[in-house]
């Protein structure tokens, strides 16, 4: 059984439609690849799934209808979001912001603490003051102290220096191995998904028009769909 599923999707800003019918399914456990070039639809659908944004279709989480839910709601059921452009609480200390999240479960300040050291040797800096990689941590390890079963992350190494980037990376495919935690990730690096991910869905044009094992996914129809 999936763990979350999304059929027919739409969604609209206004009277303009972004989404014209997006599906996707997740297992526990299993880490999806979201892609599509700028403007195709996945930070919609992000939103769409967090109960951001109206939207119409089905969406389902471990059973549970998302679609009557407020997204404070969606959050408690589960689902860990690392939102597009980090956004963490910039008067905040490290730990402030790591402790405004939490809820019971096994990942805690000393977990993450294990997962990116950086952030324990900051944890008395206020956010503004660390670098973009640092704060992208840090949105990481707030999102975890939720103690999710599906984290989602949205183009989490957009606009990273590469050393940071592959930090990163390594992270992700360390919780891919050790948590058993499900991972939705949007990015552009086919090449860092393809490590990573099981499977994958992409959009184009608020549509999804490819679904499958990435290892399946080939030259020239990745270069159509996503430009690389």
């Amino acid at each position: 059984m999936s763990l979350l599923t999304v059929s027919d999707l739409t969604a609209s800003y206004g009277a303009s439609q972004a989404l014209f019918g997006v599906d996707l399914a997740l297992a526990e456990g299993e880490t999806l690849a979201l892609m599509g070039r700028n403007g195709m639809g996945k930070s919609t659908t992000i939103k769409a799934i967090c109960r951001m944004m109206p939207s119409q279709g089905e969406m389902r989480f471990d059973g549970r209808d998302l679609r009557r839910l407020p997204s404070h709601r969606v959050a408690r059921l589960g689902v860990g979001l690392v939102p597009e452009g980090r956004r963490c609480f910039a008067d905040l200390t490290v730990t402030e912001n790591l402790i405004a999240a939490a809820r019971p479960g096994p990942w805690t300040e000393a977990s993450i603490s294990a997962l990116f050291p950086r952030l324990a040797e900051r944890r008395a800096q206020v956010a503004r003051s660390l670098s973009g990689g640092e704060q992208q941590m840090l949105a990481i390890g707030r999102a975890l102290m939720t103690n999710p079963r599906l984290m989602i992350l949205d183009e989490a190494t957009e606009g990273l220096a590469p050393l940071v980037r592959q930090e990163i990376w390594q992270a992700l495919a360390r919780l891919k191995a050790e948590s058993g935690l499900s991972l939705l990730i949007v990015d552009k690096s086919l090449a860092e998904l393809r490590t990573i991910c099981d499977r994958g869905v992409i959009l184009d044009r608020g549509r999804s028009v490819w679904a499958g094992r990435l290892d399946a996914l080939e030259e020239d129809r990745a270069h159509a769909l996503l430009g690389v």
